[in-house]
């Protein structure tokens, strides 16, 4: 019994754990501090209810490290079509007050109440449908040729239409650039000739480089308008380009976060010090109150430990031989490094806000319990080192 005891704990990575216990550690923290600050709020309440979603989270990534590679195989596509039945639920069960505030329909309310948002959830079916369509073509497809790549980029794209629709009649274009940065992840992992990627990497640099042009001046905004961008979504480039020169909300945002980070120095003001007022602190501008409170120093221990968690991601993907674990690893991957990236970018400036969380910190149940699942999924790779890939056979792919 005691050897059995031991041959399970080293299947189970604690070095991919231990990050991400410190970082939920450390949003528990900083949302004690972002809630004391704000006299409407039931400090209790409010931790209790993200410690509530934490504990849900994990029993979810254990009941998920136990799903061997073959099931999740089976699972994956009726997984997918639940997942965008799901997301049209917002669509038309939205609390009106919150689509105000925040620009989109990407919460699913009942009766007043805002219950969870679908699109988290969604970005881990995701993740696995694309793994699955990726591993079915490379059996279909033993040897590789510019047509097979442009026929698999075909198929990942497919998959991915009804999801980027659904979010723009969400309108949250945020969330939607999370979807792409997975996609372009499962893309690069799959092999696809760089005679392909590069025009496409060359051709997605000059269309951003296009819409920073066109925000700029009258004509190409009403363009934009034309196409469907919001004027809330505008807004938001204006005030990322000037925020100190803007009234809105959000301008006023990006302006007191930049203040309060600047003025912390190195070492930070110190725990539950906040000299500078940032709105909606505890969720998309949670960064802020890290770098206020301990500075340089805690805001560089916070990316370090992000980078130990990609790190042992990345180890964990390397040590694998499962072809389906190896994409559903890059999607999972690219979701947590892309909502670190523009979390932390938009907090300091360099990036416009989005309304992007930060993985295991920012206040949120279904970002918390997504991201969780998702380290299930990577633990699970080690978990399962006896599996080698999902059986192609059994589908009917390959002829037996």
């Amino acid at each position: 019994m005691q050897r059995r005891n031991l041959q399970r704990d080293s299947r189970i990575d604690y070095g991919l754990i231990l990050p991400v216990f410190l970082l939920t550690i450390i949003g528990m923290l900083s949302l004690y501090v972002a809630y004391y600050h704000e006299a409407k709020r039931n400090i209790t309440a409010q931790l209790l209810r993200q410690g509530g979603w934490i504990i849900f989270g994990i029993v979810m990534a254990i009941i998920v490290i136990h799903f061997s590679s073959k099931l999740l195989w089976k699972l994956t596509p009726y997984l997918y079509g639940m997942g965008l039945v799901l997301m049209l639920l917002p669509i038309f069960f939205y609390d009106s007050s919150l689509v105000a505030s925040t620009g989109a329909k990407n919460w699913v309310s009942f009766g007043g109440h805002t219950l969870f948002q679908p699109s988290e959830f969604m970005k881990i079916v995701f993740v696995l449908m694309l793994a699955f369509i990726s591993v079915r073509h490379n059996a279909e497809h033993q040897k590789r040729t510019i047509k097979s790549d442009f026929v698999l980029l075909g198929k990942q794209i497919l998959i991915t239409l009804p999801v980027a629709i659904l979010l723009k009649f969400q309108d949250d274009l945020g969330t939607m650039l999370v979807f792409f940065a997975i996609l372009a992840g499962v893309i690069v992992i799959s092999g696809v000739s760089w005679k392909i990627i590069l025009p496409l990497a060359i051709l997605a640099v000059g269309f951003v480089a296009l819409i920073l042009f066109m925000v700029q001046n009258d004509t190409g905004r009403e363009i934009l308008l034309k196409l469907g961008i919001q004027k809330y979504q505008l807004s938001r480039f204006d005030d990322w380009l000037h925020p100190f020169n803007s009234d809105s909300s959000s301008a006023y945002q990006q302006s007191q976060a930049l203040m309060a980070i600047g003025s912390a120095g190195l070492l930070g003001k110190g725990f539950n010090v906040t000299d500078v007022s940032v709105p909606v602190r505890e969720s998309d501008m949670i960064f802020t109150v890290i770098a206020e409170n301990f500075g340089f120093v805690g805001s560089a221990v916070v990316i370090f430990l992000y980078f130990m968690l990609i790190y042992r991601m990345i180890q964990v993907t390397y040590d694998s031989n499962n072809e389906f674990y190896s994409y559903i690893s890059a999607g999972i991957i690219m979701m947590i490094l892309f909502h670190v990236v523009e979390n932390i970018g938009a907090n300091i400036g360099l990036l416009p806000l989005t309304g992007i969380p930060l993985p295991f910190i920012s206040a949120g149940g279904s970002a918390m319990v997504s991201n969780l699942i998702g380290v299930g999924l990577i633990l699970s790779m080690k978990y399962h080192t006896q599996d080698k890939r999902p059986s192609l056979k059994a589908k009917g792919v390959l002829a037996a």
